[in-house]
């Protein structure tokens, strides 16, 4: 049996994270721009063959344009030099019932290292347009100085601006790619 490929519903999909800041409030950001693809066995999603995500750091935003741009400097993403973040999955296994583990390296800054993210699985439906569509909640959390990430200052009472924990959150809705039929 073929694999079955899958890409990201753009339109129907979002990669955000939260940071600590003055560990009094969450602040949330997301990527504009950013892709997923997918090859299964199946279209169940009982396993995965290959997952690659890749994000544009220059499309980070947290809705505040200073902030961006400090974010895409060289003090955090580095956009500059480092164009992208990437996550290739190295597993996916199912903890219980819809609830999967997906396992994977995830490179920032050119630093990259392993990374665990729990995914829950919606289901798979066709929709009215005719296109098999896949869903997905994915949560997680990493240390930012594991990659690099490590600017950070110290307010007057010695509290630090930015958390290190930074949690993931990603609703993704895959479109299963449909093979051109062989000209003969």
């Amino acid at each position: 049996m073929a694999s079955i490929k899958w890409v990201a519903d753009l339109t129907h999909s979002e990669v955000k994270f939260k940071v600590k800041h003055l560990m009094l409030t969450t602040v949330s950001g997301y990527f504009r721009s950013f892709d997923v693809e997918a090859l299964t066995p199946d279209a169940a999603f009982t396993g995965v063959e290959s997952l690659v995500f890749t994000a544009e750091v220059d499309s980070i935003s947290t809705n505040n344009a200073q902030r961006d741009t400090h974010l895409k400097s060289a003090d955090f993403f580095d956009a500059a030099q480092h164009s992208q973040v990437r996550f290739v999955a190295t597993e996916y296994e199912q903890v219980s019932g819809e609830k999967y583990k997906l396992l994977g390296e995830l490179s920032i800054r050119g630093i990259t290292r392993p990374v665990a993210l729990d995914v829950a699985y919606g289901g798979t439906v066709v929709d009215p347009y005719g296109q098999t569509k896949a869903g997905f909640s994915v949560h997680g959390k990493l240390s930012r100085k594991e990659f690099g990430l490590t600017w950070n200052a110290v307010t007057e009472a010695g509290s630090v601006v930015v958390s290190n924990e930074i949690k993931l959150h990603a609703e993704v809705q895959l479109v299963k790619q449909v093979p051109y039929p062989a000209w003969n």
